[in-house]
């Protein structure tokens, strides 16, 4: 079954892990419908992070728009992954603030108990980022913190976030050529 997915950017510093995971999702034979929502200072962010404005062949939609389908319960989307994600937008959820249509879809995903991915992009956590994360959680989110791992001997910073965005696109059951741990490279 192809998925339907919304990929939330926020002004936090990553934008090459959306970049990354957008690519690999706009590939994808297993994507039926991909929705891109960006934060206005999530614009400013990418135009400093990766050099040029935003450019995806997905479905854009503003911040502001509280039309998009994926702002209503009766949406057909399956996933939603906020990368990367700021703890000021992470504490919105928590708290169910919906006052754009990051916090606003969030909340909705949560709600129809959807496939909600949160990846903040802060160090260090202070006790509230936690507290937000285990609320977060509580609800049925997933956390996964942009950490990237060594195991598979990356060669750059590419390679780094490129294993980083194969690990979200498992938890989508999207099928990757990822390095396993004990497997030969």
């Amino acid at each position: 079954m192809k998925k339907k997915i919304v990929i939330a950017i926020t002004g936090a510093s990553g934008a090459i892990y959306a970049q990354s995971l957008i690519e690999k999702l706009e590939q994808s034979e297993h994507v039926e419908l991909l929705s891109v929502v960006m934060s206005e200072v999530a614009k400013q962010v990418w135009e400093t992070e990766i050099g040029t404005k935003p450019n995806f062949t997905s479905k854009q939609y503003q911040s502001d728009n509280f039309y998009a389908p994926f702002a209503s319960g009766s949406s057909v989307q399956d996933s939603m992954i906020i990368l990367p994600c700021t703890m000021g937008t992470m504490a919105k959820i928590a708290g169910g603030i919906a006052d754009n249509l990051i916090t606003r879809a969030a909340d909705v995903f949560l709600k129809e108990k959807k496939q909600l991915i949160i990846v903040p992009r802060e160090t260090p956590f202070n006790l509230i980022h936690v507290r937000n994360m285990e609320q977060l959680i509580l609800a049925g989110a997933q956390i996964i913190p942009a950490s990237p791992s060594f195991y598979a001997n990356p060669k750059s910073i590419d390679d780094l976030v490129s294993h980083f965005t194969d690990r979200i696109l498992d938890q989508l059951s999207i099928p990757t050529k990822a390095y396993r741990w004990g497997s030969e490279k």
